[in-house]
């Protein structure tokens, strides 16, 4: 299955160098969680602050067994800070 996987600020780091973009399409094998590629890409549990899938929020005690579907789009953003 097909999905877009989108990495947002600094984390954009954790993709392969040679992507030119923030985000990446990817071709996952069915089952597989939102968790599963936080680990896949070493994202650190605490860079991942905000997770969307197909612009819903993703709790943190979701996210390993949020199974992502044909089609989905999962972004990841930092901590942001500001002011």
């Amino acid at each position: 299955m097909k999905i877009a996987f989108k990495l947002f600020a600094s984390l954009a780091d954790y993709l392969p160098a040679e992507r030119r973009s923030n985000r990446v399409e990817l071709d996952l094998a069915p089952g597989t969680t939102v968790g599963d590629l936080i680990d896949r890409y070493r994202i650190p549990e605490r860079s991942a602050h905000l997770v969307l899938v197909n612009g819903h929020y993703i709790e943190p005690n979701a996210r390993r067994s949020h199974v992502l579907a044909e089609g989905d789009e999962l972004a990841i953003w930092p901590p942001i800070a500001g002011g």
